[in-house]
């Protein structure tokens, strides 16, 4: 059995082309957001799958970072992380081929060559970083600001 369990739903109405959907998360911050084949492949209003799993990733990412720099007794004042998920065609289809982090921080104690390694140490040890290793690249930059 799970230590950690959340859950997430989608509803879809139609064709993939005119058809549409909604997404919805358990806590109810997602709450019947739209989404299509336009929001996903033509910049349309509402999400796309993509854009969720940048915006997760970029939190567990943080959040992770977040924890090893506290824990070598660096002070936070700010971690702005920003993550591109790029899709390439793949056959008839598309996948997921890179996930791109930036992350900014804000941080006593720290210098560049110090800040760098724990954003590769967190790259190590992100959960989420962790699912899509081995099927996604995944590239970081680290800026101290």
């Amino acid at each position: 059995m799970a230590d950690i369990a959340r859950k997430a739903s989608a509803h879809w109405e139609g064709d993939l082309r005119s058809g549409k959907g909604t997404v919805s998360s358990g806590s109810g911050v997602l709450s019947g957001a739209q989404y299509s084949f336009g929001t996903r492949f033509e910049n349309g209003v509402g999400t796309n799958p993509e854009e969720l799993l940048a915006a997760a990733h970029a939190g567990c990412f943080t959040m992770q970072l977040s924890a090893l720099l506290a824990n070598h007794g660096h002070t936070i004042e700010s971690l702005d992380t920003e993550a591109t998920c790029e899709m390439v065609r793949d056959g008839a289809g598309f996948k997921v081929s890179t996930m791109r982090l930036t992350v900014r921080g804000k941080v006593t104690g720290s210098d560049q060559a110090d800040f760098e390694e724990h954003v590769r140490d967190a790259a190590d040890k992100c959960p989420l970083s962790n699912v899509m290793k081995g099927n996604v690249e995944i590239v970081h930059e680290a800026i101290l600001e």
